[in-house]
Order: C-alpha cells, then sequence, then structure tokens
C-alpha cells in the first residue's frame, strides 16, 4: 500500500482544509487516543453511577418525586415501577465497564446510550448541559471502531484488531468537543455577563477560595473572571487547534476547569472535559508515552508504512458517512444560535435556551401561585402551592422557567381532569433575574392550562424583561 502523508497521520487541521481536502477526513490516524478516550469515557461514566448510588440520588429523584416534569414530547416517559430505576442504574455502571474494557462494545455502546438519554428525558429540572454532551457523546461512540485496539473484543476477534482508524473519527469527537467551549463562548456575549454578572453574585458566597479568593468582591476581579471565561471559551479550540499554541491552551483550560470545580458543583463536567481535552493533542501521544513506560517486547506497536492513505474518490459507504457528518455538523451549528432569532432574552423567556450550551449565564428565582377555576361555572376551586406537588430540587428550577411552569400547570390540569373537573388555571408569578427586582414573569390573565406548548417561539403568554440590570434587589 502506498504511505500515507505522515501530516495527515498526526491529524493537523491544516491537513483537512482548502480544495477537497476533506477526503483527507478518510485517511487513517493513529486509534491510540481515541481508545484512551474510550477508557476515561467508560471510567468517568462509571465513577458518575457510583455516585448516585453513594448519594442515594436514584432514589431521591425518580422515586420520592410525586411528579415528575417531564420533556416534551417524551410526555409518556415515567420512571420505572419499584426497584427498576436502581436496576436501570446498576445496568448503566455495567456497560461503563464493558465500555472501558472494550467488551460487547457495539451493544454496550447502543444500551448505554438509550439507557442514559431514558432517565435524562424523566425530569426536565435535571437539565445539564454535560448530560446532553455525555448523550452526543454516547450516539456518536455507537459508530466509532473504539475497540479495535487494547479492547477485549479485540482479543476475542483479533480480525477487528488494527491500530488506525478513520481520521473522520477523531475529528467528530473533537467537533462534540469544541460545541460546549465556542457556543458557551457566544452565549457570554451579552449585556449581563460583560457587566459581571451573575458571576459577582456567586463569587461573593466564595471569598474562602485560597489566594484569589479575596478578591472576589472586587469589581476589576469580577470583570476580569467575566471576559477571560468569555475569551477562554471563544479561542480555546483554535489555540488547540494549532501546535505551537497547544501546551499553553491545555495548560489554561487545565486551570479554568480546576478553578471551576472549586467554585461551582458541576461533578463529573470539568474532570471529563480535561481529560478529554487531550484528544486535541497528537494522535499517537498515548503511544508514545505507554511504550516509553514499557519494556521490549510489549510496545504497542503501529505500523505506519501500512497505513492505507486518503481515497482519491470516495465510495459509497464513505459518500454516507460524508453525508452524515454534514448533516450533523450542520445541525449542531445552528441549533445553538437559534436564541439570536427568538425575540426577548433567553436568559428570562428560557427560549433557545436549552442544547446551546447556555452555561452559568443567569441565577434566577421565582414566586408564584396558581389559581384553579372550575370551568363550568367559573368559581374559584384552590390557590395551588407547588410545594404540595414538587420536591424542593424541582421547585427551585421551576419557580422561574416559564416551560416548566407551563408543565407543571399542565400537570396540576390533568391531575383534576382524572377527578372529572374541567379547570383554568392562571399563573401569578413574579421573578429575578441575577439580581435584578422582581417583575411578572407569566401572564396572569392566560388560563396556562389550555395553552400548547408553541410549535415556534415565543410564547405569548411570557412577559418580556423589562427590568434593567441597574434595579438591584435591596439583598443584592
Amino acid at each position: 500500500m502506498s504511505k500515507t502523508n505522515p501530516n495527515l497521520f498526526t491529524g493537523e487541521i491544516f491537513e483537512i482544509v482548502g480544495k477537497n481536502k476533506w477526503k483527507n477526513l478518510f485517511g487513517q490516524t493513529d486509534i491510540s487516543t481515541l481508545v484512551l478516550f474510550r477508557v476515561v469515557f467508560g471510567c468517568i461514566m462509571l465513577w458518575e453511577v457510583f455516585r448516585y448510588i453513594e448519594y442515594d440520588w436514584i432514589y431521591r429523584y425518580w422515586i420520592e418525586p410525586k411528579m415528575n416534569l417531564t420533556y416534551w414530547p417524551f410526555d409518556w416517559v415515567h420512571p420505572l415501577p419499584g426497584d427498576g430505576m436502581y436496576f436501570l442504574f446498576y445496568a448503566l455502571g455495567i456497560l461503563a465497564f464493558f465500555i472501558t474494557i472494550g467488551f460487547a462494545y457495539r451493544i454496550s455502546t447502543v444500551l448505554f446510550f438509550l439507557g442514559f438519554s431514558y432517565q435524562f428525558l424523566l425530569e426536565q429540572t435535571r437539565y445539564l448541559n454535560h448530560f446532553y454532551l455525555v448523550i452526543l457523546v454516547a450516539f456518536i461512540m455507537i459508530f466509532l471502531p473504539l475497540n479495535r485496539s487494547m479492547s477485549v473484543d479485540a482479543k476475542i476477534n483479533p480480525k477487528i484488531k488494527s491500530e488506525t482508524a478513520s481520521l473522520w473519527c477523531l475529528w467528530l469527537i473533537r467537533f462534540v468537543l469544541a460545541l460546549p467551549y465556542f457556543f458557551g463562548g457566544i452565549a457570554k456575549i451579552n449585556y449581563d455577563w460583560l457587566h459581571g454578572q451573575p458571576l459577582a453574585i456567586w463569587l461573593a458566597d466564595d471569598t474562602s477560595l485560597p489566594i484569589i479568593g479575596k478578591y472576589f468582591t472586587e469589581n476589576w476581579m469580577i470583570l476580569f473572571m467575566s471576559y477571560s471565561g468569555m475569551l477562554l471559551d471563544l479561542l480555546i479550540i483554535p489555540v488547540l487547534l494549532f501546535k505551537r499554541t497547544r501546551l499553553i491552551g491545555f495548560i489554561a483550560i487545565l486551570s479554568f476547569h480546576l478553578i471551576n470545580d472549586q467554585i461551582f458543583t458541576i461533578g463529573i463536567f470539568p474532570w471529563f472535559m480535561i481529560f478529554a481535552t487531550t484528544l486535541f493533542f497528537s494522535p499517537s501521544w498515548p503511544r508514545k508515552i505507554y511504550n516509553a513506560l514499557r519494556p521490549e517486547p510489549k510496545k504497542w506497536n503501529l505500523d505506519i508504512q501500512n497505513i492505507s492513505p486518503a481515497p482519491i474518490k470516495l465510495n459509497k459507504n464513505q459518500k454516507i458517512v460524508a453525508y452524515f457528518l454534514a448533516a450533523w455538523f450542520l445541525f449542531h451549528i445552528t441549533v445553538p444560535l437559534r436564541h439570536f432569532i427568538i425575540p426577548g432574552n433567553s436568559n428570562w423567556t428560557e427560549e433557545g435556551h436549552r442544547y446551546a450550551w447556555h452555561m452559568k449565564l443567569r441565577t434566577k428565582r421565582g414566586i408564584g401561585q396558581y389559581k384553579v377555576v372550575d370551568k363550568s361555572n367559573g368559581e374559584t376551586i384552590a390557590f395551588v402551592d407547588p410545594a404540595d406537588y414538587l420536591e424542593d430540587w424541582q421547585l427551585r428550577k421551576m419557580a422561574g422557567r416559564p416551560y416548566l411552569i407551563h408543565a407543571f400547570v399542565k400537570q396540576v390540569a390533568k391531575a383534576y381532569s382524572k377527578k372529572g373537573i374541567d379547570v383554568a388555571i392562571y399563573a401569578q408569578v413574579i421573578a429575578t433575574l441575577n439580581g435584578r427586582a422582581y417583575q411578572d414573569l407569566i401572564d396572569p390573565n392566560v388560563d396556562l392550562a389550555n395553552q400548547k406548548r408553541p410549535s415556534f417561539p415565543p410564547a405569548s403568554w411570557i412577559i418580556p424583561l423589562t427590568t434593567p440590570l441597574e434595579n438591584r434587589l435591596e439583598d443584592q
């Protein structure tokens, strides 16, 4: 076979841009960095499962609640009965271990993706960007041959063994990992963030952090962290893509995630992103380190001379993959930008907020009551207290988020419907965003129980944000 381009083999960005360079995505690259990613992903997911078991979150989130606020159009999804949710997480733990060691890899990735996605869809108030990221990564891993090396599958079936993979496999994961950074930076280009909010509110509670914590109430430090965080998100991927700046970028992102881990409670996310960011280094780096630590004949060898070059012309299967990649890239580039064409402040209305990598952009509180009216006679039946239906952790999220309020009202209306009472429900809700004074969030004259979820925003029953950031709560 022809020798592969040695520069292409490193997976550098300049080898896949320019005229017809996209065909190089179907050339081969060292699989070792992808294998390491498989192992790290499996280990971190196993750690996450252990956390749910250790802290009894399975009971707290899916057994104890009286109701769950599910995602549209997955309202038919409900927690498993009895001990079913415990068994689900035991299964996810086993699958994560199988992914780590590369055993029954295809089946394990499919089942893990389905199981993790299922528990994600059970409760809207638990939406986290890193859960969404895990789902995306788990999905694309189904199609990636990450079990070709250093796996039980390759031991059992040597025919699948290979020390290379198509370059598109590496770039697909890199693309997904780039999404939270770049679009997280885009989302920070807003009035509140550029004026230090809500970071100022959060930093005021972490002044005990060593060395820099004592400056967290200083305006210069607040603005420095706001702007540096935005610029880091926007620039880190270009910095990581080029060899000369890569190490500096990795040190910056390492520091960024370690500080975030100290200031915020964000679970596995910083650790996952630290390890995953190493995918932007040369694809051979894990193999080089492994071989440096191992004596002969236990080296993890790779014969560069026998690697297939990039094709001159794509075959049918490669064209299908190319179309899939194009559609995937287009979808994930456009969806995070939709809030720019939706009227209103997305941090207030929540329209266009999810699946757009809007991370740590707002702190909200809401207060409300819900008037239930019997539609047959127009009489007020009750004023509903959400605390009678929801757990504290659900209530905190629901109170200031219009679509969660809408989902809650629908659940209450459904409960009355089971009693044979057709009701109208009016939400009287005020909320505060990033320390602003409270203002109305929901139109109190709209029967929210009979409002369909808008197919296309904006929702007419959400009152636009009119309170300026300068109009602060007294306790801020």
